[in-house]
């Protein structure tokens, strides 16, 4: 029986991350069209063949750098748990991450705006991720509003739909005038207006 290369395995795996980081970078500088795969080979040290054995096509390598950001504020934020007033709290963490982070938030803002073209490689991936983040959200605000944890006069669909507008609209707004914008107290001060509890625990 083969013995598995375990050290080959994870400077494979350390290699791939620094690929990721580096792309997110050059993304968010010069956005997803003016990046070219050679200067992200370049920032790793690598040969452009080099970075073609990890990410064969650049749609590759935007998908999986999406990706992982999702991965990551997922499973630090809990963003998948069970629906209720949890939910809404995650939300306020990872926005409260993202200000201590100001450089992925840049990139996923720019990539979304470049991506409302239908022809963008990361269209499909914004489609799916918004469908997503409304079916969690609005599954919570469903839940609050049979606990009665929902003012009787809110919508969850559009209390949902708001909820992300503002969240991505605030976003902007903090990283052209971050002095001037509260990114978490706001976020905080729209969901407290919905609810009949209080959003923090005491």
């Amino acid at each position: 029986m083969r013995a598995v290369d375990t050290g080959g395995y994870l400077k494979g795996r350390i290699r791939r991350e620094d690929i990721l980081s580096a792309a997110a970078v050059v993304y968010g500088e010069v956005g997803y069209h003016g990046a070219s795969m050679r200067e992200i080979a370049k920032r790793v040290g690598m040969s452009h063949a080099g970075l073609l054995y990890y990410f064969p096509s650049k749609e590759a390598l935007l998908a999986a750098v999406l990706e992982r950001r999702d991965a990551e504020d997922a499973e630090r934020e809990q963003l998948a748990s069970p629906p209720g007033l949890e939910v809404l709290r995650h939300y306020l963490a990872l926005a409260s991450h993202n200000v201590r982070h100001p450089g992925i938030v840049d990139l996923y803002t720019r990539l979304a705006a470049e991506a409302v073209a239908p022809d963008h490689p990361a269209h499909d991936y914004f489609r799916r991720h918004y469908d997503e983040a409304r079916t969690g959200i609005r599954d919570t605000f469903l839940v609050l509003a049979e606990r009665g944890q929902l003012r009787p006069d809110i919508d969850p669909e559009l209390a949902t739909v708001t909820f992300i507008a503002l969240m991505d609209g605030l976003q902007v707004q903090w990283l052209t005038t971050p002095d001037t914008v509260d990114l978490v107290a706001s976020l905080r001060f729209y969901l407290q207006s919905l609810l009949t509890v209080p959003l923090d625990p005491a």
